[in-house]
């Protein structure tokens, strides 16, 4: 127990507000999506939906402008890298096109809206035919916003579904869409009875409202609803009556919106101490619980279910960028090549209006660095993602990430 809250003391500690939280969609996240963990909301108002997104014509015959908003010159170190890891993953990915030609352009933002809004607009009088990017979603908004009127289309690098809409789409990975697989996934496997438990952060009240969602489109019931303080103290004072809650309302799973940086370890050690066995009431996680590698080997995870990219995508994918840049990638690199791969796709269907919202929410959609995907109507997206269970420390593939829509169950 002493090793547990010392670890969690720890944790909590890394735990800052502001630009030192940022996350793959947004600046609410902690920290710095720290690696793809999870979907997180991005800390903003998004004010007035961009309208418009037509979309322009398009010559396929001839190279086509794209700009790529990245975070840089903003002084921050993580944002330089993120910057670059982007730009690197957008050029890959551009010379794996076969027969389509792209004019790559980058415009930094400094992670700021007012910069992401103008470098928008002077891509669009540039020439730009389509933005990719930028990544917060404060950024993402008022660039959709700026371009809006022109028809240009914004396919971002957030996972706030709340600037969604019009003219602006995100890449990133939304709680929705974890948490309706994960239901699925435990409905199929007669699980359908779910107590959700979340931290009473903006973060943590959006995940649990997608859980609560995916579990009424299953027809399955939320059995009962915990939270906690997102403290150290919080999670310690909550956790007894949180068990009690599981064990009096007959859930046949917690799902968890605590990621590994913060609360995850510490509650699922103190939720199995206080007689909720994983053996009996499963553990289901919103966020990734493999990254780091060393949450793999946390006690009160084990036979847990999360979800995450198809892992053989993706493994294909950092091979292929370790091998032409010398890293790894940035967590949320691949959605940089997600976007050219899609405007890639579309141009080479020799469509001049390639670009528009209607081909861009094409059904059958796309296939990215993690697998397949496909931008919604509504701005936000639908990932092909895989079922996994913590086995012995290890990462067990359950139910593999569907390899197309076509009665995928989406």
């Amino acid at each position: 127990m002493v090793a547990v809250l010392s670890a969690a003391r720890k944790m909590f500690a890394r735990l800052r507000p502001g630009r030192a939280a940022a996350a793959a969609g947004g600046r609410l996240r902690r920290p710095a999506l720290a690696a793809a963990a999870v979907a997180a909301l991005a800390g903003c108002d998004p004010g007035a939906v961009p309208m418009g997104g037509a979309g322009p014509a398009i010559d396929t015959r001839a190279a086509v402008p794209v700009a790529l908003l990245v975070p840089s010159g903003s002084g921050q170190a993580s944002d330089a890298v993120l910057a670059q890891a982007l730009e690197n993953a957008a050029r890959l990915a551009v010379s794996d096109l076969d027969g389509v030609q792209i004019d790559l352009r980058v415009y930094p933002t400094a992670g700021q809206p007012a910069q992401a809004a103008a470098a928008a607009a002077r891509a669009v009088e540039e020439g730009a035919k389509i933005i990719l990017g930028p990544v917060f979603g404060g950024e993402a908004n008022a660039a959709g916003l700026a371009v809006a009127s022109r028809g240009i289309n914004v396919l971002s690098f957030s996972n706030n579904a709340d600037i969604a809409g019009g003219n602006v789409f995100v890449l990133g990975p939304t709680f929705a869409n974890t948490a309706a697989r994960l239901v699925r996934h435990a409905r199929g496997q007669g699980i359908t009875r779910l107590m959700v438990v979340h931290e009473r952060t903006t973060a943590g009240e959006v995940g649990r409202a997608a859980i609560e969602r995916a579990v009424a489109a299953s027809g399955s019931t939320v059995a009962a609803v915990g939270s906690f303080e997102f403290s150290q103290s919080g999670v310690v004072a909550a956790v007894p009556s949180i068990a009690g809650q599981a064990r009096g309302s007959g859930a046949q799973a917690l799902f968890l919106t605590a990621d590994t940086a913060g609360a995850l370890p510490l509650l699922t050690q103190l939720l199995t101490e206080n007689g909720v066995s994983p053996e009996v009431t499963r553990f289901i996680g919103l966020t990734r619980w493999d990254i780091p590698a060393a949450t793999l080997a946390l006690p009160g995870i084990q036979g847990g279910w999360f979800a995450l990219p198809d892992p053989v995508m993706s493994q294909r994918f950092a091979g292929r960028y370790q091998a032409a840049f010398g890293a790894a990638p940035h967590p949320i690199a691949g959605l940089a090549y997600d976007g050219i791969a899609a405007i890639g796709a579309l141009v080479r269907a020799g469509r001049g209006d390639a670009l528009t919202r209607e081909a861009l929410t094409q059904p059958s959609g796309f296939v990215g660095v993690g697998g397949i995907f496909r931008l919604l109507p509504d701005g936000t997206n639908e990932r092909g993602l895989a079922v996994a269970q913590v086995r012995n420390a290890q990462v067990v593939v359950i139910d593999p990430a569907p390899r197309s829509f076509v009665g995928a169950g989406f």
